[in-house]
């Protein structure tokens, strides 16, 4: 690797979600390799991290609430602010490229760097356009084709989290031979030592019985991650040492808790709240057993690398996003997405026998190393891309 590089870092994100810790982590593995690396944002993400009331409150920005349209329209008229904004930093930065995450109606990054005279490397976590229009929230879909079409073809490089991801780009307007892969990451370093012992304390906190089976979900619950499904399992012979935790909030764990007292399992679901980042290894390492009940077929779930991380066996829907990263009965165990009896039987197969069960988490974690998905890992492959795009402009 040469360098070190000067980059500037464009997003528009505003909550304070996986979103926001792609960014920190991305940009820390950055710096930690010696590049400088210009945060420039509508709501910063990284350096010091806010006092636990004032994160709960947030920001202007993170509280504003808007109906749909006009939320569009501040984000189609954002792209004055946001290049006005690079423009800016880059009079100090001087950068050797911009990267940028994308997002809908934005080209402030594609602009400047063409002024700049400098690559632009952006990085895409979902088939924006098409996503809004399937959730009937995109009001602009004409000019939010358009741009979309723009920024991805104009692009020196589209950064896709899988491979499924980057064939729809390409189908979206992505030239093919700009468009490389890099998933996310985790930081297995973070998954020993104290965290391990915070995870014995854990579960003597939630009063798990010796020969209980924790069965982990971290993560922002919605009614499509379909945890109903497990409640389906443990009401099933031979699964009664099985205990659902879980990690979070959202908008579908109080339905879930009602359903599971109405079907005589509330006593084995535990749901622990929120948790601070640095807190997440301890409660991730204290499960037997890691769950992602159903996920987009086009993400690279951040659940499924710190899972891997710590070496707790994976249970995951079978399909091709999810098979770039885990191999079915080698570094997790997949079932037929939304299949009750498919998920009981590969369930089974960890609690029936929790030998196999650590041998398939130790053999989890050793592909994470050996591949090097980490962020360290994803900080290089970035500035490889750059370095590879440098190469080619050289006479």
């Amino acid at each position: 690797m040469s360098g070190p590089y000067r980059i500037l870092y464009h997003h528009r994100i505003r909550a304070d979600d996986g979103q926001a810790v792609h960014v920190r982590e991305l940009i820390a593995a950055l710096r930690d390799q010696g590049h400088t690396v210009h945060e420039c944002a509508l709501v910063p993400k990284t350096g010091a991290r806010p006092v636990a009331a004032a994160a709960a409150r947030g920001g202007f920005w993170q509280r504003l609430a808007l109906p749909r349209a006009a939320t569009e329209v501040l984000e189609i008229l954002y792209d004055r602010v946001g290049s006005r904004r690079l423009r800016q930093a880059a009079r100090d930065l001087r950068p050797d490229f911009v990267y940028e995450r994308h997002a809908l109606h934005c080209r402030s990054g594609l602009d400047v760097a063409r002024q700049l005279g400098v690559p632009l490397l952006l990085e895409v976590n979902s088939p924006m356009v098409t996503e809004m229009e399937r959730l009937g929230s995109l009001r602009f879909r004409g000019r939010a084709r358009r741009t979309e079409r723009a920024v991805l073809a104009g692009a020196d490089a589209v950064l896709a989290v899988t491979r499924v991801l980057g064939d729809r780009l390409v189908d979206a307007g992505a030239r093919p031979e700009r468009v490389h892969v890099i998933g996310n990451g985790a930081v297995p370093s973070r998954y020993g030592g104290e965290a391990a012992i915070a995870a014995v304390e854990l579960r003597a906190r939630w009063q798990l019985p010796a020969a209980a089976f924790a069965l982990g979900f971290v993560g922002y619950a919605r009614p499509w991650h379909r945890l109903d499904l497990v409640l389906d399992v443990l009401r099933q012979p031979g699964f009664e040492t099985v205990v659902l935790v879980l990690i979070g909030t959202g908008p579908a764990i109080e339905p879930l808790l009602l359903q599971a007292r109405a079907s005589g399992v509330r006593d084995r679901v535990h749901a622990v709240g929120e948790v601070p980042p640095e807190l997440l290894p301890a409660h991730v390492l204290a499960c037997d057993g890691a769950l992602i009940p159903a996920i987009n077929d086009y993400a690279s779930p951040l659940k499924l690398f710190d899972s891997l991380a710590a070496g707790v066996p994976t249970l995951a829907p079978d399909q091709p996003n999810l098979r770039e990263t885990v191999q079915h009965g080698s570094t997790a165990l997949l079932f037929r997405p939304g299949d009750t009896d498919d998920l009981a039987r590969q369930l089974g197969r960890l609690v029936q026998d929790r030998s196999f069960a650590r041998r398939l988490g130790a053999a989890g974690r050793a592909a994470l190393v050996q591949h090097d998905w980490t962020w360290a890992g994803n900080a290089r492959r970035v500035t490889a891309v750059f370095e590879g795009l440098r190469a080619e402009a050289r006479p």
